[in-house]
């Protein structure tokens, strides 16, 4: 299904929530949605794997990673199980790496930038908790929709 930002935010005016342009999108899937889910994670992609590994059932996953650009908390290899295992996209407030394949994936990748430095690996880190970075606070269940216009956050289904 097909989608603009733009025109959801005119068809649902007062019931969106959109987020400050400050993404950039690196994957092959340049509009995305689905329901989502958090971590908030600091310079550890432990988590991400661990969530990208398991049944996406075109859900978006949303890393608050603290804004940190000091190393990537995405790559290839986990884009790569985000696309096998059914995600619908990743929202990523930090960076990630290996940007060339991941523009050839089917799924979407929104990121702060690019970074070629791994992320630690020490499982810490929370799951499905509220978080807040540009401007909104993203809820878990709560539906996400990006595309090249920006980010916009819903309680319910739009589409």
């Amino acid at each position: 299904m097909t989608f603009q930002t733009a025109d959801l935010c005119d068809a649902h005016e007062g019931k969106i929530r959109v987020v400050t342009p400050m993404f950039r999108s690196f994957g092959g899937r340049k509009a995305f949605y689905g329901r989502l889910t958090t971590l908030k994670v600091f310079e550890d992609n432990s988590l991400v794997r661990t969530s990208l590994e398991g049944p996406g059932d075109g859900q978006v996953l949303v890393v608050d990673g603290g804004g940190s650009l000091r190393c990537a908390l995405v790559g290839d290899q986990l884009a790569l199980l985000g696309v096998k295992n059914g995600w619908a996209g990743v929202v990523v407030y930090g960076c990630i790496r290996d940007s060339r394949p991941i523009s050839e994936m089917d799924l979407g990748v929104f990121a702060l930038g690019t970074h070629p430095m791994k992320s630690i690996k020490k499982g810490v880190g929370e799951r499905n908790v509220p978080v807040t970075f540009g401007g909104v606070t993203f809820t878990p269940g709560e539906h996400l929709y990006a595309d090249e216009d920006g980010v916009i956050l819903s309680d319910s289904p739009l589409l």
